[in-house]
């Protein structure tokens, strides 16, 4: 029996999109992108840091529009997302806080530009007693090697 997979991502670069498509490719999951209101972030990378680390300073998080998924549905759910400064972004995070626990397994997914750090320990600290699934990271470097990439770590679940 196939699993039923989803595939929710935020992206403000394209890049963890980008991903996104490819891992839909290989699993044939279900897409799902958060979005936040304009406004949120810049356009400027270290305008957008400063703001997200205000929003953890503060622990106000960013809301995401329109209806989440009910994950449940799903056999697994793999949360992607851009690192920022060696982090979950903030709205993987609200993402994250929102979705109901259930029993499904998550895995995360992630781009960033060779600072990932504690990305996986810091996801797997959010989902608190979820099961994780080991994540899959891709660097500015690493797309010409992504689809295999994307292959090899479907294989791990």
């Amino acid at each position: 029996m196939a699993k039923k997979i989803l595939i929710a991502y935020y992206s403000w670069s394209g890049n963890t999109e980008r991903l996104a498509k490819i891992i839909q490719r290989v699993t044939n999951g279900k897409v799902f992108a958060m979005k936040v209101a304009d406004g949120t972030f810049s356009t400027d990378m270290f305008d957008t840091s400063d703001r997200s680390k205000k929003q953890l300073e503060t622990n106000q998080l960013p809301k995401l529009v329109g209806e989440l998924p009910d994950v449940s549905n799903y056999d697994l759910v793999l949360v992607g997302g851009p690192v920022w400064s060696g982090e979950v972004s903030t709205p993987v995070r609200s993402f994250l806080q929102q979705i109901t626990p259930s029993k499904t397994k998550l895995a995360p997914f992630y781009t960033d530009t060779g600072s990932a750090d504690s990305y996986e320990k810091d996801f797997k600290h959010l989902v608190g007693t979820s099961q994780v699934v080991k994540g899959l990271g891709l660097t500015g470097s690493d797309w010409d090697t992504a689809e295999k990439a994307v292959v090899d770590w479907s294989e791990s679940f």
